[in-house]
C-alpha cells in the first residue's frame, strides 16, 4: 500500500519537502473541485486522491494547521487568519498569495487537487498564471452540483470544529469520537447557518459568486460537471468516467 506524503511542503510552504515524496503515477492529473456547501466536495476529494495518486491541495487544511499552531505563519497565512478572526472573507490577493507561496506544490509529481481554490475568477486568472510559470497548467476543473433540497437535508447533519474549523458529519463523516474533533479535541456545534432557511439564502449567494467562476472554466473547455446523487463510490465511478479513465482502472473503487 502506497504511504501517503505528508504534505509538509502545502502546509508548511514551497521551502519543506514532503515525506515520503509522492510517486510519480503513470497518468498524472492536475485537477481543481468546485461545489456548494453539503455537495459532499470534501470526500471526493479524498476519495479521488486515493485513486489518481494526486495530492490533496486544500486551502482549508492549511488554514486549520494555522489555528491549531501546526504551521508556520508566513505572511500572507498571517493576514489570512487576521482576517478569519473578523468573520470575514479573506480576500483575493491574501489567498492567492498563500498559494503562490506554496507554488511548487503545483509541479508535484504525483499531480495535485485543488479544493478551496479558486474560488473567484480573479483567482482563477492567478491560478493561470502561477501553473503558467510551471509550465504546467489544469487538466480539469470538476464542479459537482445537487439540488437544493438534497443539500438542506445534507447540511442539517454537519458539524463544526469553533476552534479549528474543521468539518464532520453525523453519518457521512463523524468524528472518532462522539462530538469531539479530532484535530484539537473542541467539542463539536452546529452552525446556526445550518438552519433550512440559512442554506437557502448561502445557496443563492454561492451561486451568485461562483456562476461567474463556472463560466469562466465553461468557455476555457474546463468544465467536468458531475452530479452528486448517490453514494460516495457512485460519485467517483461517475467522475472517474468523467475525466476519462479507463473502466479497467475504476475496479476497486468501492469501500471494504
Amino acid at each position: 500500500m502506497t504511504v501517503a506524503p505528508d504534505r509538509i511542503a502545502w502546509l508548511q510552504g514551497s521551502a519543506f519537502r514532503c515525506d515520503p515524496e509522492p510517486e510519480a503515477p503513470e497518468r498524472v492529473y492536475r485537477l481543481a473541485l468546485l461545489g456548494p456547501p453539503g455537495v459532499g466536495k470534501g470526500t471526493q476529494a479524498e476519495l479521488l486522491c486515493q485513486h489518481l495518486g494526486t495530492c490533496h491541495l486544500s486551502t482549508g487544511d492549511v488554514f486549520r494547521a494555522a489555528f491549531t499552531g501546526a504551521c508556520t505563519l508566513s505572511p500572507a497565512l498571517a493576514a489570512a487568519q487576521d482576517t478569519m478572526r473578523r468573520g470575514e472573507l479573506v480576500p483575493d490577493d491574501v489567498v492567492i498569495l498563500l498559494v503562490r507561496e506554496r507554488s511548487r506544490c503545483l509541479r508535484c509529481r504525483g499531480g495535485f487537487l485543488l479544493d478551496g481554490f479558486p474560488r473567484t475568477v480573479v483567482q482563477a486568472r492567478a491560478l493561470d498564471a502561477i501553473l503558467a510559470e510551471q509550465g504546467i497548467a489544469l487538466d480539469g476543473v470538476i464542479s459537482y452540483h445537487l439540488p437544493l433540497d438534497a443539500i438542506v437535508a445534507r447540511l442539517g447533519g454537519r458539524r463544526i470544529c469553533p476552534q479549528c474549523k474543521a468539518v464532520y458529519h453525523v453519518t457521512s463523516h463523524p468524528p472518532r469520537q462522539e462530538g469531539i474533533c479530532d484535530h484539537c479535541g473542541t467539542a463539536l456545534v452546529r452552525r446556526e447557518d445550518d438552519c433550512p432557511e440559512a442554506i437557502r439564502v448561502r445557496m443563492q449567494a454561492y451561486e451568485a459568486d461562483t456562476c461567474p467562476l463556472i463560466d469562466y472554466y465553461q468557455a476555457a473547455g474546463k468544465l467536468i460537471s458531475i452530479p452528486a446523487s448517490g453514494t460516495p463510490e457512485e460519485i467517483l465511478l461517475r467522475t472517474l468516467a468523467a475525466l476519462g479513465v479507463p473502466e479497467v482502472q475504476r475496479s476497486g473503487t468501492g469501500r471494504a
